[in-house]
């Protein structure tokens, strides 16, 4: 797919947030590959990792709470830009960080700001785009993760070997300042959300209209369960593999690479299929085939190069199309003048699931004084469970104009394919 790359069209809106989400994912995904040299660097264990990677997720899950009750009020681009700003200001402490306990620090700092940006890109789409384009929108804006597989990662872990673990850090940090400059210079204003003319909802009115709504309160428990099966395995993937199938740790960026290419093929298919038939349907067939390279992975003890790249590339492709849907589902839960807040909250339930999930498997995986890693397949057993229960959750998740008439059916048919512009 070309995308027409104009000032001022929605294409290039797409474009901007994906070189935000570049940045953003890529700081967060480094983390995790660079495990195995972290642990020896530090001299720590699964555990202590585990909280490197969750302290992330731990301080964006409260930050993007208390979000929600305030961004609304203010138009989209500033609250996008303040955060962006942040983020990268905590970027820059991971890479001088000199001690584990000041990259931990640090880390607390990036998820402090990173954990507002999320949602606010998904609020940027879901006002934007109608929801029989919403999936193609979000594939567009989530191929920025598989442009981090392709090229960030590896190329931060080439920084990471080459110079030290610092380097990727600061990398991201100098592409974020340029990123930093399109938002100002090109996204909109976007306050069309805004109420004007009226009395402004108190700021606990987000939470009391979700806690008020089943609808969105079982979009919710759909987020938190995928994140629980997704984060449970991912941060262990790397270091699994060169300690457990060994795996060459030299060639931990071509799962990635692989990965990375495969779905940035694939995502935009999945979210033209998700606008076709149905975001339901086509979350069912994903989450369903997901759970073969989650067992496969969590229990690999070849660490053959053709068997890894095939079943991390199974995991990257079938786990990709999963969460395109659900995106393009939560986003549809509220009307414009609710969705930031609404979606900040999804947000830090996400990422507080992701905390939760990836310190659990860090309390559950041993390891050996060998260096071997025991009862990941515990762990990718939970996963699958959690997985295969969101399929049930999904089911009765709707959009809001339905959400008001359940005898409607959940998925109406759509006359042709819309989709977004192409050359």
């Amino acid at each position: 797919m070309k995308i027409k790359v104009n000032p001022g069209s929605d294409n290039f809106l797409l474009f901007v947030l994906a070189c935000l989400n570049f940045t953003h994912i890529m700081d967060f995904m480094i983390m995790m590959p660079m495990g195995p040299q972290l642990m020896r660097h530090f001299g720590i264990g699964p555990q202590a990792f585990s909280f490197l990677v969750s302290a992330y997720s731990l301080s964006a899950g409260v930050s993007g709470f208390t979000a929600a009750f305030f961004v609304d009020r203010f138009p989209r681009k500033h609250v996008l830009v303040t955060a962006y700003a942040g983020f990268l200001v905590g970027t820059v402490a991971c890479g001088v960080a000199p001690t584990y306990e000041w990259l931990a620090v640090a880390r607390l700092l990036a998820g402090l700001f990173g954990g507002v940006l999320g949602a606010q890109v998904l609020s940027i789409v879901g006002d934007t785009f109608p929801y029989e384009r919403r999936a193609q929108a979000m594939s567009i804006v989530m191929t920025a993760f598989s442009v981090a597989s392709v090229v960030g990662v590896p190329f931060g872990l080439w920084l990471a070997t080459t110079l030290s673990w610092h380097a990727p850090f600061l990398v991201v940090a100098g592409l974020g300042i340029v990123v930093l400059f399109l938002l100002w210079r090109f996204v909109p204003r976007l306050d069309g959300h805004l109420i004007k003319g009226e009395k402004r909802p108190h700021p606990l009115a987000v939470l009391t209209n979700i806690l008020k709504t089943p609808n969105q309160l079982r979009a919710l428990w759909l987020t938190t369960t995928i994140m629980l099966g997704h984060f449970s395995i991912i941060p262990f993937i790397a270091p699994y593999l060169v300690a457990n199938a060994g795996f060459g740790e030299n060639h931990l960026y071509l799962i990635y690479l692989v990965g990375g290419l495969l779905t940035i093929f694939t995502a935009p298919v999945v979210g033209k299929l998700a606008d076709q038939r149905g975001k339901y349907p086509i979350f069912v067939i994903f989450a369903l085939l997901s759970l073969i390279p989650i067992y496969l992975i969590t229990n690999l003890t070849s660490g053959s190069l053709v068997v890894v790249l095939f079943v991390s590339g199974l995991f990257f492709i079938f786990s990709n199309g999963r969460l395109i849907p659900t995106q393009a589902m939560t986003a549809s839960v509220v009307l414009a003048q609710q969705r930031g807040g609404f979606m900040s909250i999804n947000s830090s339930v996400q990422l507080l699931a992701q905390a939760i999930a990836t310190y659990g498997a860090g309390l559950i995986i041993q390891k050996t004084p060998t260096g071997q890693l025991l009862h990941y397949s515990t762990v990718g057993y939970l996963a699958m469970i959690a997985i295969f229960a969101s399929v049930f959750i999904a089911r009765t998740v709707k959009p809001v104009s339905e959400a008001a008439e359940p005898s409607e059916p959940s998925e109406p048919g759509l006359a042709g394919i819309v989709g977004i512009k192409q050359d």
